[in-house]
């Protein structure tokens, strides 16, 4: 089995402001910088196996004093970015609400499904970013884990992914079988630096994700 640890990067100016960033490269504030830290403390000695991060920099930025905390190599995959919010990358709900009123309202009723103008649909960023992780499961995991070996190798490996809230959010939606326009209903908010515990495991012949924490602390 394979346990990934979904991080959010750490604070933005955009996020600090209520702004939408997506495929934007926003940096990360100085207390931004301070919660990446705290993720390093936490990955110093928690048996990681890899860490991997988006490749916007706010999340590698963020993966990046964890990496050396843990004493491994920074892996990045752009599949791994934000969903793109098109003409709504920042701007805050107001102002989208202003300046587009008709696509806003669309995009509340179907946040995953309605894109922004010019942005991209949240199913579509599932699409992309589902494979990545799995291919990390893969090549972390155990086929047979449930046949020999020792109780270390079967239980598995930890790896540690720097990404995105709203994709996050989605992509757990994807993994646990709820409807993803409903995303922001049953996962409201995503913790900067919080970690999500998502365990894959091979049961019946096919990969299983199960949630064994959601928004904890980055804490030892």
């Amino acid at each position: 089995m394979t346990t990934l640890f979904l991080a959010r990067h750490g604070e933005t100016v955009w996020h600090r402001e209520h702004r939408y960033a997506g495929s934007s490269d926003i940096a990360l504030t100085p207390f931004g910088l301070e919660q990446a830290e705290g993720l390093a403390r936490w990955a110093a000695d928690a048996g990681l196996s890899a860490i991997v991060s988006s490749t916007l920099v706010r999340a590698r930025h963020t993966a990046e004093p964890a990496a050396s905390a843990a004493g491994l190599s920074l892996r990045t995959d752009s599949r791994l970015s934000e969903i793109d919010f098109g003409s709504g990358e920042g701007l805050g709900p107001n102002e989208l609400a202003e300046q587009m009123p008709a696509e806003w309202a669309a995009f509340q009723r179907h946040p995953a499904r309605q894109p922004l103008p010019g942005g991209e649909a949240g199913v579509d960023g599932v699409a992309r970013a589902a494979p990545a992780l799995l291919d990390l499961v893969r090549e972390f995991g155990f086929g047979d884990e449930t046949v020999g070996g020792s109780p270390e190798s079967r239980a598995g490996h930890r790896v540690l992914v720097v990404m995105h809230g709203t994709l996050m959010r989605l992509l757990l939606c994807h993994w646990l079988g709820i409807e993803p326009d409903h995303y922001r209903d049953v996962f409201p908010a995503v913790e900067n630096c919080a970690l999500t515990q998502v365990r894959f495991e091979r049961l019946g012949g096919r990969m299983q994700a199960r949630l064994l924490g959601f928004n904890l602390p980055a804490t030892r």
